[in-house]
């Protein structure tokens, strides 16, 4: 009968002349994980600012209800009272939406910076990845070639 071959053997042969370094995976975890931490600080830090926002435009709207809810002497001083709370929240609007507008903006220049980094970083961690593998492969095919 005819016996069939073992190749677990050949295979094992195989991945032993070409070995593999972890430490490169570990690198780009490491980077990946430090990448997600930045970032996340980034989108804490802004979260917490557009709280604190949120936060003192409501405490100065329910400062200004308190003048409308009031009581008025005169009919004219409600419409008064309305007119003015509605130009200090048109006011209010505006500035609270530029202060949105300078915290996204922000996010945007940092989320910039740090993809920029990251890219930068990915590619030198590639190229010596790269070059270390050439390296260990023509190291491995020499000493297969010599045997």
């Amino acid at each position: 009968m005819a016996k069939t071959n073992d190749f677990t053997k050949y295979v094992s042969e195989m991945m032993s002349a070409y070995p593999m370094d972890m430490s490169a995976m570990n690198d780009a975890f490491k980077t990946s994980a430090a990448l997600g931490e930045r970032m996340s600080k980034v989108a804490l830090e802004a979260a917490e600012k557009s709280t604190e926002i949120s936060s003192k435009w409501t405490k100065d709207t329910i400062a200004k209800m308190g003048d409308v809810a009031a009581v008025k002497d005169e009919p004219t001083d409600y419409t008064k009272s309305l007119t003015d709370f509605a130009s200090a929240q048109a006011e209010m609007a505006a500035e609270n939406m530029a202060a949105f507008a300078e915290v996204a903006k922000k996010v945007q220049m940092e989320t910039v910076e740090l993809m920029m980094a990251a890219g930068k970083e990915a590619s030198e961690e590639a190229t010596a990845a790269v070059k270390k593998a050439t390296a260990d492969v023509t190291t491995a095919a020499k000493k297969a070639t010599a045997k």
